[in-house]
């Protein structure tokens, strides 16, 4: 305690120290009558503030080109190609307005150092001026926002006749599919339905529900409308499709969706990073001893930090070609099917045709 205080009496001692000084420093000012002579220093930051500018300006330039292999993240869907346009308008035109300001904010730095007999350029009022970076700036960024808020429409809106759809429930820490079977009907849930073996919490007195399945991983069609229903079970977490630019909150009690169409297959993804040219793709990976875009995949992770498992949320994404997806499909077996106990928990006039649609074998003795 005693060691706390000397050095909290220290640290107060200099900061009493330093406001001295900057008392002194402001008197000698006021005594001089603004007359106070300029250093070497100021020279010495006038110039260093122009060296900055341009050393971190070549710094900035430099890394954004060398670098892009690395931050440039392949596009696999249609949406992800506008979503893109988006992002490098926006980067462009703030780009530009930031490039501008930071080379007068610098430039004005050195031009106007101080200097005994130079005079400020005053402006009382300048009508003209007020005008023009407040139209201007309100023009472009209606624009922008015109433009984003289209994009979110679109994917938010509702899904093309014959979408895919997929639901995903994100809960610590694990994302989980589910796909409606052959009739292509998802069926509903409740959550008060939730227990140990139903953890979906899927409503079997809704005769959708019956041949609904659960894969291991996410299977797309290629260039056809896909649409995931998104819920949580516990906490907010977040679905983030990297590759197809998608990002949704997966919010308790209050279930969302969007909307995509995945435009390139996994295996033509790897084929083209292969061939891309792109170094960081070329590299071996050291947990498989293959080249990256070998290993490729895509995938559905989670961005919002939900707890201490959050990094364990990733859900495998394979995206084929429509036969293949349909073959893929039609192999599928019914969740019911997969636990025939739960049988017993159907409404007794839905059991027969739960079983039948489930394809449970001697559903009779259930």
């Amino acid at each position: 305690m005693l060691t706390f205080a000397i050095i909290a009496g220290l640290l107060l001692l200099v900061v009493l120290l330093l406001l001295l000084f900057r008392i002194n420093a402001l008197t000698d000012v006021m005594k001089t009558e603004g007359q106070r002579r300029a250093s070497t220093s100021n020279k010495v930051n006038a110039v260093l503030m122009m060296v900055f500018l341009i050393a971190a300006g070549a710094l900035f330039f430099w890394y954004s080109i060398v670098r892009q292999n690395e931050y440039k993240l392949p596009v696999a869907s249609d949406h992800g190609i506008v979503t893109d346009n988006l992002f490098w308008i926006s980067t462009i035109v703030t780009g530009i307005v930031f490039i501008l300001t930071h080379i007068l904010l610098f430039w004005f730095s050195y031009r106007y150092q101080y200097k005994k007999n130079a005079k400020a350029l005053y402006y009382p009022e300048n009508n003209k001026l007020e005008i023009y970076w407040t139209v201007i700036p309100a023009i472009v960024l209606t624009g922008l926002v015109f433009s984003g808020w289209k994009a979110w429409t679109d994917i938010t809106d509702k899904a093309p006749e014959g979408a895919e759809v997929v639901e995903i429930v994100g809960q610590q820490f694990q994302w989980t599919a589910r796909y409606p079977g052959k009739d292509k009907q998802l069926g509903s849930f409740d959550f008060r339905m939730i227990d140990e073996v139903n953890s979906l919490g899927i409503d079997f007195s809704d005769k959708s529900s019956f041949d609904d399945f659960i894969p291991r991983k996410i299977f797309l069609p290629v260039n056809k409308p896909v649409e995931f229903k998104i819920r949580a079970k516990d906490v907010l977490h977040s679905v983030y499709a990297p590759h197809f630019r998608l990002k949704m909150d997966a919010v308790p009690g209050m279930p969302t969706r969007f909307w995509f169409v995945p435009n390139t297959t996994t295996a033509k993804m790897r084929e083209d990073l292969k061939n891309s040219g792109n170094p960081f793709w070329q590299e071996i990976d050291p947990d498989t001893g293959e080249p990256k875009w070998k290993n490729f995949n895509y995938e559905l992770a989670c961005a919002e930090i939900c707890g201490r498992g959050h990094f364990s949320m990733r859900l495998l994404i394979e995206v084929v070609e429509e036969v293949e997806y349909e073959k893929w499909y039609a192999e599928q077996k019914s969740w019911l099917s997969m636990n025939e106990d739960y049988l017993s928990k159907v409404p007794a006039n839905l059991k027969e045709l739960a079983a039948i649609s489930a394809g449970i074998e001697n559903s009779a003795n259930n």
